[in-house]
């Protein structure tokens, strides 16, 4: 079964070090991480990578790296994540090899449809919702795309974008498998409470799913 809870950590959210917030994260049962790292230079992101990696891996928790394959086979990581202007799923899976997962960002149904012919182990889909995190975010794709998405492909959908606590239950019940959430968990006053909160809330929506 995919990790319900897709908590990605970016350098500019996070509050406390890095490996702090992944050892608390891991405690609470967050099974799937990935470090997005936009600004730093490839050695500061390989570093961090292999810190997160030191980390998280005893703990059986899966560590991916964002847009850097590269860096990811270099580190070990557990897979990469690749959007629309980066590598294509293919030529990143090149890099990492057969055993580690690549992961593609879409925002249209024509860009789901080609990542759904890939070797990509999970679709991520989204902005679901409005979304701060990015400095320019692609058009808002709703709840309905999901259901669109759900219906063309039977790989994990990763749902991403503006997504909190409160919305969380109906972006399950719309068909995504997991949720990647940033903000709404690593700026809460207790970050492991709150990613506890959402692993109930996938529960009791798949429970209802099924």
């Amino acid at each position: 079964m995919f990790p319900p809870l897709y908590a990605i950590l970016d350098p500019e959210q996070v509050q406390v070090s890095l490996p702090e917030m992944a050892s608390r994260l891991a405690a609470s049962g967050v099974a799937l991480v990935q470090l997005r790292d936009k600004k730093s230079s490839a050695a500061r992101v390989l570093a961090r990578a292999r810190e997160l990696k030191a980390v998280l891996a005893p703990l059986g928790v899966r560590f991916l790296l964002n847009d850097r394959p590269d860096i990811a086979a270099i580190a070990d990581c557990a897979g990469v994540h690749v959007g629309q202007d980066d590598l294509l799923p293919e030529d990143a899976r090149r890099i990492v090899g057969p055993s580690r997962w690549v992961g593609v960002s879409t925002h249209t149904l024509d860009q789901l449809r080609v990542a759904a012919a890939t070797s990509a182990d999970y679709i991520a889909i989204g902005p679901v919702f409005p979304t701060s995190t990015k400095e320019n975010p692609d058009p808002v794709v709703g709840l309905d795309f999901i259901r669109a998405a759900r219906r063309l492909t039977g790989k994990p959908l990763v749902a991403i974008g503006g997504i909190t606590l409160e919305t969380a239950g109906e972006v399950f019940r719309a068909g995504a498998d997991s949720v990647a959430v940033i903000r709404d968990i690593v700026a809460a006053q207790d970050p492991a409470e709150r990613a506890r909160a959402y692993l109930t809330v996938a529960e009791k929506s798949r429970l209802s799913r099924s």
